[in-house]
């Protein structure tokens, strides 16, 4: 386990802006190209920064269909009730105006690796020398039988894209009555932050404690384990005694199928009624990667683990959640991470150099209570079976730890939200 001291040294690093593990790589003097960065995110935010950073010559145009980016990290907490959905939403203006990058705000609809192109819906093309894809994820709306687009805009929502998602969840959390059931219904792995539902349950369990206090929470799981699985568990028993239930996918928790309409939900055990259902679904990588041929048959985008280049496609790569990244969880640090090794990548191969050693570096922060926080950070290299863990390198909460240590995990957390969003957006 680690200790009190070196967590605080972990989180002391993350948050300050631009701490997180950086390659070393001189200034290019001229070197030129032209980069399209497809996607807004954690990834794609950070990678066209820092291809500007490291060398100006270089044309960087960023895609990106939205014009704000609201967090999947924190929306959790907007959940909870003590955090803003406006707290979370975030502008890429800096990026324009600080380093130069050109902000296209359009959706990428497909692209030409042989022409070295980029189709936007709006009928533009844009060339590029090289490529970054950084997409996210797409739902399976057809990945949970009686389930759909339509029902998680009205009854049974995801918010595994944060916004308008977010509030619809929080809507009905507010709406149900005292003495109800909230369901949420996780996946099976690989899928975006895998901590995340388990967060999700921690502050919907805190809203309910303080508002309704009458009210259980059942979490029907496709999965027999999940992320930091002891520190949860242990965070429930003693802040939420007695009002969440996890069953696991041998138990019966992975669900067969739902009913929108009556509110029900279907498992191996039987049908279960809830006031609130979150389902959140199984995924893939972003659509314009798996149209453009970029994806395996399973779903994800395989890269080579010293840079993130495509294995499918030539000037091309693919980093954040829609990667195949090894070890590496789909997390915002991790994309952010994987983002500068790609950046000096990128300008190696515009200058014909030899990039510097790929290292990767992961921190996930969860709450269980706003004054309870947990945690896991590792280092990781590529291998050859992929991008593996250092040993020894990261850490993760004690189990048995006072309330003096997770408070200041707590703090932590949000000095690590401080200091990606600007690192990412500058």
């Amino acid at each position: 386990m680690t200790s009190f001291s070196r967590r605080q040294v972990l989180a002391g690093a993350a948050a300050t802006a631009g701490s997180f593990a950086l390659p070393h790589i001189a200034r290019a003097q001229n070197a030129g190209g032209r980069v399209v960065v497809i996607g807004g995110g954690f990834g794609g935010a950070t990678a066209a920064r820092y291809i500007r950073q490291f060398d100006p010559s270089i044309e960087v145009t960023l895609v990106e269909r939205d014009a704000t980016y609201v967090t999947c990290p924190f929306s959790n907490y907007v959940l909870g009730g003590f955090r803003s959905i406006e707290s979370i939403t975030h502008r890429r203006d800096p990026l324009q105006e600080r380093y130069g990058i050109k902000l296209v705000r359009a959706e990428a609809t497909a692209i030409d690796t042989s022409a070295r192109q980029v189709s936007l819906r709006t009928g533009s093309k844009l060339p590029y020398d090289r490529l970054v894809v950084a997409p996210g994820i797409e739902l399976k709306y057809d990945g949970v039988p009686g389930w759909s687009e339509a029902a998680a805009n009205s009854n049974m929502p995801h918010a595994w894209k944060a916004g308008p998602q977010t509030m619809l969840l929080r809507r009905q959390l507010e709406a149900m009555p005292d003495g109800g059931v909230v369901i949420v219904a996780p996946p099976a792995n690989p899928f975006r932050c895998p901590p995340g539902p388990y967060e999700r349950v921690s502050m919907i369990a805190w809203y309910l404690k303080n508002h309704k206090p009458k009210s259980k929470i059942l979490i029907l799981d496709a999965k027999d384990a999940f992320s930091k699985q002891g520190l949860f568990m242990g965070g429930w028993e003693s802040q939420y005694p007695g009002m969440i239930t996890w069953i696991a996918g041998k138990d019966g928790g992975k669900i067969e199928s739902v009913d929108p309409k009556a509110m029900t939900v279907s498992t191996g055990f039987g049908t279960e009624k809830g006031a609130v259902i979150n389902i959140i679904p199984p995924q893939t990588a972003g659509r314009i990667a798996i149209n453009a041929g970029l994806a395996e048959p399973n779903g994800w985008c395989a890269v080579d683990p010293n840079s993130f280049a495509s294995t499918k496609a030539p000037n091309v790569y693919v980093l954040g959640d829609a990667s195949i990244a090894g070890a590496m969880p789909k997390s915002g640090t991790a994309a952010n991470s994987q983002a500068k090794v790609v950046a000096a990548n990128v300008v190696a191969s515009l200058r014909g150099t030899t990039p510097p050693a790929a290292v990767y570096h992961n921190t996930c922060y969860s709450l269980v209570t706003p004054d309870y926080g947990i945690s896991v950070s590792d280092t990781y290299r590529p291998s050859p079976k992929g991008v593996a863990v250092v040993p020894n390198s990261g850490g993760v909460s004690p189990v048995r730890a006072d309330a003096v240590h997770r408070k200041a995990e707590a703090q932590y957390t949000m000095g690590w939200y401080a200091g990606i969003i600007a690192d990412t957006f500058g």
